[in-house]
C-alpha cells in the first residue's frame, strides 16, 4: 500500500523559483565538486541523478564537470519546471540528452533500478518533505555501492541579515510558520546527519559539515529580495499565511516594502547556513 505523503504545497510558480536561479554549483554544492575528479577519473561515463531539479540551474553547471562522457538525470514533480530547466541547460551549450536528460519522479517512488546512479544529488529538497528519512533510504537504494549522495539543506533557525528590520524579522517568523504548515521541516541543515542514519548509514560513512550562502552585492540582493517581494505579493506563502490565520495583508505590504528597502540599502546583508552531507554507500 502506497504511502500519501504532503505534497510540495509552494509549487514551481515563477514567485517560488526565480530566486533559484541564482544557484549554481559553485555556490550550493561546494561540498560535492571536490568528489567529482576523483569520481570522474575512475568512471568517466559518470551517472549522477539530481532530484527535485527546479529550474535547473544547479543540475546544468554540474553536466558540465562531467563533460565530455559523465550525464546528469534532472527530475522534479512538476513539468513545466523540467521544461524550463531543459531550455536552461539548452542555453548553457549542453547536449540533450547525451549531456543531461530530464524526467518527471517523486523521490518517495523513483523508478530506477536498485544501483543505478554513482552519485545521487538533491538540494534544498528534503526540508520540503513530511518523511525526510523515507526519501534519503530511496536515494540510498539507486546509488550504487561506494556511490556518493550528496545532500544539502538551509537551516531556517540560522538566517541572519543586516538590517535587522522589524518587517523583515516578521517576514522570517512567517516563512518558518509557512513552512512548517506545509509539513516541511525548519531544521534540516542540523538534522541531516540524523536523518541519515535513521536510514540505516552508518557514522563512518557520512562527511557532514556546514556551508554559507551571502546575498550581499547588489545583484545578489536583487535576486532575492525580488523573489520574496513575489512570493509575499503572489505565492502560495501570501495564500496559506493568510488563510491560517498566520498574517494580514497589512503585514504583507509592510514585509514587502521591508524587502524592498534591504535591496536599497548598500550595507544590506543576508546570511543563511547550510548543512552539507556526503555519504557513501556502503558495499552491500
Amino acid at each position: 500500500m502506497t504511502t500519501q505523503h504532503t505534497p510540495y504545497a509552494i509549487g514551481h510558480a515563477p514567485s517560488h523559483t526565480k530566486h533559484h536561479e541564482w544557484r549554481t554549483a559553485a555556490n550550493s554544492a561546494p561540498h560535492l565538486l571536490p568528489h567529482l575528479p576523483k569520481a570522474l577519473s575512475s568512471n568517466p561515463n559518470l551517472k549522477l541523478l539530481d532530484i527535485g531539479c527546479g529550474p535547473g540551474t544547479i543540475s546544468a553547471s554540474l553536466a558540465q564537470h562531467l563533460l565530455p562522457s559523465g550525464h546528469v538525470l534532472a527530475t522534479d514533480i512538476a513539468d513545466d519546471v523540467l521544461e524550463r530547466a531543459k531550455k536552461h541547460a539548452i542555453s548553457q551549450g549542453l547536449s540533450v540528452p547525451q549531456n543531461i536528460s530530464f524526467q518527471k519522479e517523486s523521490v518517495y517512488e523513483l523508478s530506477f533500478s536498485d544501483n543505478e546512479f554513482d552519485i545521487v544529488h538533491a538540494h534544498q529538497v528534503l526540508c520540503h518533505l513530511d518523511d525526510p528519512v523515507a526519501a534519503v533510504k530511496e536515494m540510498l537504494r539507486v546509488c550504487k555501492p561506494g556511490g556518493l549522495i550528496s545532500l544539502r539543506e538551509s537551516d531556517m533557525h540560522m538566517w541572519c541579515f543586516w538590517p535587522e528590520l522589524p518587517s523583515l524579522l516578521k517576514f522570517h517568523e512567517l516563512m518558518v510558520n509557512v513552512m512548517l504548515a506545509n509539513g516541511g521541516q525548519d531544521k534540516g541543515g542540523r538534522k541531516l546527519v540524523s536523518w541519515i542514519m535513521e536510514a540505516g548509514v552508518d557514522r563512518k560513512d557520512i562527511e557532514a559539515g556546514f556551508g554559507t550562502w551571502c546575498y550581499s552585492e547588489p545583484g545578489d540582493r536583487k535576486a532575492w529580495g525580488e523573489a520574496m517581494i513575489e512570493r509575499l505579493r503572489t505565492g502560495q506563502m501570501r495564500q496559506r499565511g493568510i488563510e491560517s490565520g498566520l498574517t494580514t495583508e497589512e503585514s504583507i505590504e509592510e514585509m514587502a516594502k521591508g524587502w524592498r528597502e534591504w535591496m536599497e540599502r548598500g550595507d544590506a546583508t543576508l546570511g543563511i547556513v547550510n548543512g552539507e552531507v556526503i555519504v557513501t554507500k556502503a558495499a552491500a
